[in-house]
């Protein structure tokens, strides 16, 4: 069975063609952010969102498990004239950082990839540790409650047969490639549970629709240490 990483590792170069542009809600917060600090991207991907975080702070920081990724990430950042940056490879789970570092902390779309809920307050926990008294992270996830997956998840709540409500395999298909995907689709109950448990002050949480034509597909939050 192959595991969550080395599907990351093979699909981080046809990922980045699917994912150029940040997303309005990322450009929102880097927006409000009122003075310049050091801005951290947990599960940076391919650096969409480090290229505007970085003309409003000092120093921006991605990490990411896929060293091919963090590949993919280093030359956009390039491409974009980014200096003030650095990358490394990590897990969510255990930041290499001392605690109360970062102003700013954002965790796109990379929460739900994480498998087991332990693991993800522990992730959760960890980027709560690592934020400065008083600073800010954004933090998003998919709904399960959306067009692509509502009768899956529908099906499921009935006949019972999962380890947990909302864990799903994502296929991959695009470039050649077929590879499942791990994720852990949210509620908003659920989401709202988790960032609570993991010690954060919710300032914001919508659902926000991204890819569904009538419900909306992501999660986002904004918190406070």
């Amino acid at each position: 069975m192959i595991s969550d990483k080395e599907v990351w590792e093979r699909i981080a170069k046809s990922f980045d063609k699917t994912r150029r542009k940040p997303w309005s809600k990322c450009i929102e917060f880097i927006d409000s952010m009122e003075k310049k600090g050091l801005f951290l991207d947990i599960g940076c991907g391919n650096g969409r969102h480090l290229i505007p975080a970085a003309r409003k702070n000092e120093l921006v920081i991605g990490i990411d498990f896929s060293i091919n990724m963090l590949r993919v990430c280093r030359n956009n950042l390039k491409k974009a004239g980014v200096r003030n940056y650095a990358l490394l490879q990590a897990d969510a789970r255990y930041l290499p950082f001392k605690d109360n570092r970062f102003d700013y902390v954002i965790f796109i779309a990379s929460l739900h990839n994480i498998r087991g809920r332990d693991n993800r307050i522990t992730a959760l926990r960890e980027m709560r540790r690592i934020l400065k008294s008083g600073g800010k992270g954004l933090i998003s996830v998919w709904s399960k409650w959306q067009d692509r997956f509502f009768f899956h998840f529908l099906k499921e709540l009935f006949l019972g047969n999962y380890e947990e409500f909302g864990d799903i395999e994502i296929m991959w298909k695009r470039d050649d490639i077929n590879l499942p995907r791990f994720y852990h689709l949210y509620s908003r109950r659920e989401f709202l549970g988790e960032l609570k448990e993991a010690g954060f002050e919710i300032a914001k949480i919508e659902s926000v629709k991204i890819s569904s034509k009538i419900l909306k597909d992501n999660f986002f939050a904004v918190v406070i240490k």
